[in-house]
């Protein structure tokens, strides 16, 4: 594993309107109604296209904790063929993908009329928030090469306690 070229919490020292700024942006995100299990699986996988291993790892442990099935987390990269995503899951992964790689490609009608069967407007613009704030932090997160958060310990579901360790 590589250093960070610089931490999150110099970044935070740094820059603390901006991370203020993203904080704020995600609160609302979480406000918005859109489902928490939907968010993660978008913010995994722009994630996953941009390469960004902390981002990556911390929606993976959040979607773990707030107990998305895994086999939707297993097979994210390749949910076209996967079979177990519902239809408005794909539609905001393909529109995921569509938003992540703008620079390759034009959004057309047809892309747009896609998504818009599976979100109202308003629905469309908070998940185009998502997708937008994901996409910021990981180019933080990757270029500046912040460690993943890696789990010493298996992820327990919401609700769930974690047992006290025996002691001797």
């Amino acid at each position: 594993m590589s250093t960070p070229r610089i931490t999150g919490q110099k970044f935070q020292k740094f820059a603390p309107d901006a991370q203020t700024a993203l904080l704020a942006l995600g609160k609302a995100i979480a406000n918005s109604g859109l489902e928490e299990d939907l968010v993660q699986l978008v913010k995994i996988r722009a994630s996953q296209i941009n390469g960004c291993a902390f981002c990556t790892q911390l929606h993976l442990n959040e979607s773990r904790h707030i107990n998305i099935p895994a086999p939707k987390l297993d097979l994210l990269v390749a949910w076209r063929e996967a079979g177990v995503f519902s239809e408005r899951e794909k539609a905001a992964l393909q529109w995921t993908e569509l938003l992540t790689r703008l620079s390759q490609h034009h959004i057309s009608d047809e892309d747009y009329a896609a998504v818009s069967a599976h979100f109202e407007p308003q629905e469309l613009v908070w998940l185009s928030s998502a997708i937008v704030l994901i996409n910021g932090w990981n180019r933080i997160a990757a270029p500046f090469q912040y460690a993943p958060p890696i789990p010493r310990h298996a992820i327990q579901p919401a609700g769930k306690e974690v047992p006290e360790p025996a002691h001797a």
